[in-house]
């Protein structure tokens, strides 16, 4: 029997591994600086560094790298080996403190909003001591943040930083009023990752897979998810040795991987961790989703991490659950009496209206191209943004807003009418699926990011709305004169309750009545990232990421032109596959096949004139007009393409391609899907949705 327990975490430079193999005195500084924020002087880190490589060596790293994570939404790395020639034609192994704390990468060679150019490429990586150093493929990867020559932040781990900093100074000023003083408030963070599992051999023959992450074209299957029967279903075993693997190797760099199922849609499953403070869990589920992907290959598979690779199904998501705690206690914990639990009661409140005050900060955060197509169906929430709390807490919140008393809300014994099967007591509360930001029980799960993105910017944007929130009831409590805290503090709840009572909703997000209430409560609702991106470089939100020292307006503005780019850029790649399959891939297919129908009609009546062959003749219509309807697709999307790569802003642009090209898209899509179902299965010239969803 394998013990589990020896396979975690042997791949990391973890805590236990720095106890045991550091001196005591340079542990004790290093700690300091993980726990503390202390600074690291190069004499503990030339030790750190010595000790890491020499651990790094024996578990077969050969070289290390500075591995951060620049804005393009994913990870990058540059190798350097361990081996120093010394002259004679041999070599030592050599890493020193400032090799460990220090890097610098090409910052003009990554995206940056204008903040560097090439002329002007100096950048700096730093090491994060506070993430885990871990070995990948016999390289020794340093988690660090990344800047520019000049100091602006290049990455997205340093505002993320920034902001738990923001959270932890504030939170510590609101429970130093109830008497407490917490050596450190943490931000912590669980994300479960949705992702697709698809065959190789059919990802090699779909272009739009290949250069988009998902599907342009393609018919509904005869069967989707319709039956349910997928979710928590028997998982395939091609499916499960790949999840073993993933568990094998994510334990190995100290990830707690700790739940695998199928999710709803054929071929989609879903992993979850436990978790861990912002930081670090955000590290690991980039990890993560890295390891996926290359795993999946080793089982003949591909992993697909787009948020919508398959229309009409349901699309993929990060839900990102959220609470923030002491050393000593969760902080959003109602416990048994929450309308009586004062702290709780504080916390809960700055975090609604830190989401009603920056609801539309946070709905940017999320803004992605393939967020688009996901939000708003399929157990996706929608674009607007609102807050669900369960009917416990909304009773207590009403009875608070409205100034009275509120009452308990005792739980019920759930009985399955079977002697032999236990009763137990039910929560106070259902579940909203439909919500974007939802109370369960202990935490927030802000279900709005989609599976691909790095969360890192959605708990930047919550972190600082939530630390600003807290901020204004501090300040609120030192300017209380006379009035006692409790009296105070009950007021501001009262009064800000009140004021922020719109985003809360507990009804069906999906309902065309929620969109127009909506907006009577004037909410925002950012249907596109085109519409949602100017919100970053609103004065209100660039004053908050300033003021709470988290991104200069410098910063945000680089980061809104970054954004925007990425966008247009994903947009015109999928515009340009889009019209080069639909002219190469299918209409030559479809001709093809209608030449064949036509040839058959001539065959058989020059035979037989007699020959009606009305059906015949009728499917040929079907395929001539669906020719037309793809050409007429083509040239339509060509135009309106042209027209939004000719703007010169990049705002203009993302509006086009959002409002007018994407439109266009799915016109021709139709034409193509609707020619599927007619053309004979051995002309059709790409994997269907049918060979894509159920390839076992």
């Amino acid at each position: 029997m394998t013990d589990l327990t020896k396979k975690y975490g042997t791949m990391v430079f973890s805590e236990h591994v720095m106890k045991q193999r550091l001196p005591s005195d340079t542990y004790k500084k290093l700690a300091k600086t993980i726990k503390e924020g202390k600074p690291l002087d190069l004499d503990v880190a030339n030790s750190v560094a010595h000790t890491m490589k020499e651990w790094a060596i024996e578990h077969g790293a050969t070289h290390f790298a500075h591995w951060f994570q620049p804005l393009t939404g994913i990870t990058s790395e540059k190798h350097d080996a361990f081996l120093d020639p010394v002259g004679d034609g041999t070599a030592i192994t050599k890493f020193s403190g400032k090799e460990l704390i220090q890097g610098e990468p090409d910052a003009s060679s990554f995206p940056n909003g204008g903040l560097r150019a090439t002329f002007e490429a100096r950048g700096y990586s730093a090491w994060d001591p506070t993430s885990y150093a871990f070995i990948k493929d016999e390289v020794l990867c340093i988690p660090t943040a990344f800047c520019s020559y000049t100091g602006e932040a290049l990455d997205k781990k340093t505002p993320l930083l920034r902001s738990m900093a923001a959270i932890d100074e504030q939170a510590k000023r609101v429970l130093a009023f109830f008497g407490k003083k917490p050596a450190k408030v943490t931000v912590n963070v669980g994300t479960e990752q949705e992702y697709f599992l698809i065959s190789e051999k059919d990802y090699a023959k779909r272009q739009d897979l290949v250069m988009c992450g998902r599907t342009l074209f393609g018919a509904p299957p005869c069967k989707g998810q319709e039956l349910d029967e997928h979710y928590f279903g028997a998982i395939r075993p091609t499916v499960n040795d790949f999840m073993k693997e993933l568990d094998d190797v994510l334990w190995g760099f100290a990830v707690a991987a700790k739940t695998k199922h199928n999710e709803v849609a054929p071929a989609q499953h879903e992993l979850a961790p436990v978790f861990c403070n912002a930081n670090r869990a955000i590290d690991e589920n980039l990890l993560t989703m890295e390891m996926m992907k290359l795993l999946a290959s080793h089982h003949g598979l591909v992993c697909l991490q787009h948020e919508k690779p398959f229309e009409g199904i349901n699309g993929s998501g990060k839900h990102n659950n959220w609470s923030i705690g002491s050393e000593d206690e969760n902080l959003l914990d109602p416990g048994d009496t929450p309308e009586e639990n004062l702290q709780f009661l504080v916390f809960l409140t700055c975090v609604i209206s830190a989401v009603d005050d920056y609801q539309d900060l946070l709905r940017m955060s999320v803004a992605s191209c393939g967020n688009d197509h996901r939000l708003g169906a399929h157990e996706a929430p929608p674009a607007i943004i609102s807050i669900f709390l369960g009917d416990e807490l909304s009773d207590i919140i009403d009875a608070l807003a409205e100034g009275h008393e509120a009452g308990h809300a005792s739980r019920e014994s759930l009985d399955f009418g079977v002697a032999v099967l236990p009763t137990f007591d039910r929560d106070t509360t259902d579940r909203n699926r439909t919500s974007p930001f939802a109370f369960t029980g202990n935490k927030f799960e802000f279900r709005m990011p989609g599976s691909a993105v790095n969360v890192a910017d959605a708990n930047t944007m919550l972190d600082t709305a939530v630390a600003k929130a807290l901020k204004d009831f501090a300040d609120a409590m030192d300017e209380r004169g006379d009035v006692s805290f409790e009296s105070a503090a009950i007021a501001y709840i009262r009064k800000s309750l009140a004021d922020h009572k719109r985003i809360l909703f507990s009804g069906d997000g999906y309902s065309e009545e929620w969109h127009e209430e909506a907006v009577r409560r004037g909410l925002c609702n950012f249907p596109t990232t085109a519409d949602a991106l100017p919100a970053f470089v609103e004065q209100k939100n660039i004053d908050l990421l300033a003021g709470m020292g988290v991104l200069s307006e410098t910063e945000v503005r680089s980061r809104y032109e970054v954004k925007l780019e990425k966008y247009n850029k994903l947009m015109n790649i999928e515009a340009t596959t889009m019209e080069r399959m639909a002219r190469r891939t299918y209409l030559p297919v479809i001709s093809a096949y209608a030449t064949k129908i036509a040839k058959g009609i001539t065959t058989v009546t020059s035979a037989m004139p007699a020959a009606e062959m009305s059906h015949e003749r009728r499917e040929l219509a079907m395929l001539l007009d669906g020719v037309d309807a793809i050409y007429e697709g083509i040239d339509n999307l060509a135009d309106l393409h042209r027209k939004a790569k000719a703007f010169e802003c990049a705002q203009d642009q993302a509006n086009c391609y959002a409002h007018e090209v994407s439109p266009a898209m799915e016109r021709l899509r139709e034409a193509v899907d609707a020619m599927e179902p007619i053309v004979a299965r051995e002309y059709w010239p790409v994997p269907t949705y049918d060979d894509l969803l159920f390839y076992v």
